[in-house]
């Protein structure tokens, strides 16, 4: 069915991945499939430059690939059915450009309930659904 599936997590809110983690680790077992876990970071605003350190986005990507790490070391997969990775940029966008980089054939992700504010802008779940070229399941608590 499914062998590459594509979990892009939130690690500010590990409550709301939780459900689209263990429905991408089941897919992948009922598959044999590999599980790539994502977070994306976004780009520090040239306003706040000179007010972080200088390594401050070296600091935020080490944080986010061992907080990573750790989600895929308590899923319950095999270490070889399960990666991580760490972008940096537009969220939508780096999830996209992770799928077509890994050859994802499902990306399985985690929303809010929508809001008013994302029916007239748009969330990024929504923007991945829509330009997507594979399958994309979207989990809601």
């Amino acid at each position: 069915m499914f062998k590459n599936i594509l979990v892009p997590v939130d690690l500010t809110d590990a409550d709301l991945a939780k459900a689209s983690i263990e429905t991408a680790v089941g897919l992948a077992r009922a598959s044999n499939g590999v599980v790539r876990l994502l977070n994306v970071l976004p780009i520090t605003p040239i306003v706040l430059a000179e007010y972080v350190p200088a390594d401050f986005e070296a600091q935020q990507r080490a944080s986010s690939e061992e907080a990573l790490k750790i989600v895929a070391r308590e899923s319950g997969l095999d270490a070889d059915q399960i990666s991580t990775a760490v972008r940096q940029g537009g969220i939508y966008h780096e999830i996209l450009e992770e799928t077509k980089a890994m050859g994802a054939d499902l990306i399985v992700m985690s929303s809010h309930r929508p809001a008013m504010r994302t029916y007239f802008l748009g969330s990024n779940a929504g923007h991945v659904v829509r330009f997507a070229k594979c399958s994309v399941l979207v989990v809601r608590r």
